[in-house]
């Protein structure tokens, strides 16, 4: 894990080892591939992928969790036949291009744009007559982006304002006038192949929609929803990892004549990181539980969310404090641990997003 950390490079090899260990197909049916289970059994999953490495936990949350439930739940019989069985094997992977250099948080102000071609193509299947779409604009910070074989995409289709004028579209990444870039440089997750997506003239059948047109924001929202808990238990992997170290660096560590174990103040640091992990584990279950009951869940997703996410950067930040100067150094993992739980707080929904949705369910009053 510290040598695809150092490279800023995943070996692209695990993918496929997902795919065969059942891990990529969690939750959607065997008929498209998949593997089954039900949502807890994604968080399980999940947790234990963010405590051995979050980069490799973002691969499943995003290919799985945006990607492949998105298109099992809102994609045509066609679509679903065509990707399934590739996402969930490992033989594909999917991007959700959702972000956009100036749109992060408002994420229904976005600016690449769809525009109907009426000319049509040969490519649009049972959609000839509606013409292709012709897509122009930029995606960043898009995780799996340089690996992917589709985007999820997200781009503004109609002129209706705001949200409303958003659509969803597959897009493969072959397609001509689809270029990649990959962003190297980041603070945490660095093994995790992240890049900036670019858009001109790309062409695609109206058969490309998935759900119906100007629909997209609601298509992005339900994933987002629970993308949010895969977040969460991978947050909760972070935390429970932290705690694993710092309990045993602890037994093994020596000041003043004994183990800092002994230390009371130690000791506090690491209860401090216990209680969060098993507040965050049981948010976080609670979320699956709701979903598998087809109960709501949107709010507690985002309390969640918020809670585990926070809860992981205060129990790496804890475990570096029992690590002491050597959990300032590679060679120990709190460090590794910090930076990539720090992320977990801004993407598919900051802190404070979490908060205004939070808020605005208890009160009834929009904050947008």
């Amino acid at each position: 894990m510290v040598a695809w950390d150092r490279a800023e490079e995943v070996d692209r090899s695990v993918v496929k080892k997902l795919g065969e260990v059942g891990f990529l197909g969690l939750t959607i049916d065997e008929e498209y591939g998949g593997s089954g289970g039900d949502h807890l059994a994604y968080c399980l999953v999940t947790e234990e992928l963010g405590r051995g490495d979050s980069s490799v936990r973002g691969i499943v949350s995003v290919s799985l969790g945006l990607v492949a439930k998105t298109v099992a739940a809102w994609g045509s019989e066609e679509q679903k036949r065509r990707w399934l069985p590739g996402l969930t094997s490992g033989e594909l992977v999917g991007c959700f291009g959702l972000t956009e250099p100036g749109t992060g948080s408002d994420a229904g102000n976005l600016s690449t744009r769809a525009v109907r071609d009426g000319g049509g193509s040969s490519r649009s299947g049972g959609a000839e007559s509606g013409g292709d779409y012709v897509i122009n604009g930029t995606k960043t910070f898009i995780t799996n982006g340089t690996w992917a074989d589709v985007v999820l995409l997200f781009a503004r289709s109609t002129d209706a304002p705001g949200h409303k004028g958003v659509s969803a579209f597959l897009v493969p990444t072959d397609t001509p006038g689809l270029t990649r870039r990959t962003i190297h440089g980041k603070l945490g997750l660095r093994g995790q192949a992240t890049a900036e997506l670019v858009f001109e003239d790309v062409r695609v059948p109206a058969s490309a929609l998935v759900g119906p047109e100007g629909k997209g924001f609601s298509v992005a929202m339900s994933a987002l929803a629970k993308g949010r808990m895969s977040v969460a238990a991978g947050c909760v992997g972070i935390a429970q990892a932290a705690l694993d170290a710092a309990v045993r660096y602890a037994g093994e560590r020596e000041q003043f004549g004994k183990t800092i174990a002994h230390h009371q103040l130690v000791q506090e640091l690491i209860s401090d990181i216990a209680v969060d992990v098993d507040a965050a584990r049981l948010l976080t279950w609670r979320v699956a539980d709701l979903i598998d009951r087809g109960q709501p869940f949107a709010v507690e997703s985002s309390k969640a969310k918020l809670f585990a996410s926070e809860a992981a950067v205060r129990a790496a930040n804890n475990a570096l404090q029992v690590f002491g100067g050597y959990g300032y150094i590679d060679e120990y993992p709190a460090g590794k641990l910090l930076r990539d739980a720090r992320v977990m707080t801004l993407y598919e929904g900051t802190s404070q997003i979490q908060k205004l949705v939070i808020g605005r369910a208890l009160t009834g009053v929009s904050a947008f």
